[in-house]
């Protein structure tokens, strides 16, 4: 018979030595074990590694992200402003042309000129297309869904004017506006003149007033109108009326 030659199992001893009584213990761990272990610490190492990658890989998009939306806020906030800036450009100009309309009324100037004029006004002369205002004046608010209104600043000496032909409907004060009138207009018109300060109020509930007449006198400095444009009950931006004279 054949000797058989049986293989040995490579075995590993761990020795441990305790530094205070000076007992040991012996382990035994064989190759394979060892083997074993020193793959699955490696794989972890290989995961942990992995998934720090990703992390600063997402932190790095995230940041990417923060940094497009912060850009496209300040873009988004400077045509903001732009259009606050253009919205009150147009008003004031629409103030001062105004303003100088009235000037030429009162000048002595040839009559074709008040002939035109008149006829203009004759083609609808109750549409609310005039400045509610007969001086320059600041717009502090433009017309949005949460505020239906336009508030304008107004100067001791100047007066609130019906924005066109129509019957004075109401003339009454709130907690919020020491005078409120409202005019009504024909094709489903109206216009409210809302003012916060005290002021001479130059009408009455019931009076028929034409476009530019006196609705009130502004007695104090700083006083602010909002201004207010209802079609069929349902406010509309003021600057679309004013603009549509022309």
């Amino acid at each position: 018979m054949k000797n058989q030659r049986h293989k040995r199992k490579e075995i590993y001893s761990v020795l441990m030595v305790s530094n205070t009584d000076g007992k040991s213990r012996q382990f035994q761990v064989s190759a394979f074990t060892l083997r074993l272990c020193a793959g699955l610490i490696v794989g972890l190492c290989l995961v942990i590694g992995w998934l720090i990658y990703q992390a600063s890989v997402a932190d790095g998009v995230r940041q990417v992200l923060r940094q497009e939306v912060a850009a496209l806020k300040e873009q988004l906030q400077t045509l903001e402003t732009e259009r606050e800036d253009l919205t009150k450009d147009k008003l004031t100009l629409a103030a001062e042309n105004e303003a100088l309309r009235r000037q030429t009324e009162a000048a002595d100037v040839p009559e074709e000129e008040p002939r035109e004029e008149e006829s203009e006004d004759a083609a609808d002369p109750a549409f609310p297309s005039l400045y509610p205002s007969d001086g320059a004046g600041i717009l502090k608010t433009s017309y949005s869904e949460e505020q239906p209104y336009i508030a304008i600043s107004a100067y001791t000496d100047g007066h609130i004017v019906a924005a066109g032909n129509g019957v004075v409907t109401a003339v009454s004060s709130d907690d919020t506006y020491a005078h409120i009138i409202e005019v009504e207009h024909e094709g489903g018109y109206k216009t409210r003149y809302l003012l916060h300060q005290d002021c001479e109020v130059n009408t009455e509930e019931g009076a028929q007033v034409e476009a530019g007449d006196t609705l009130m006198t502004i007695t104090s400095d700083d006083c602010q109108l909002d201004y207010q444009v209802l079609l069929n009950d349902e406010p509309i931006d003021p600057l679309s009326v004013i603009d549509a004279k022309g």
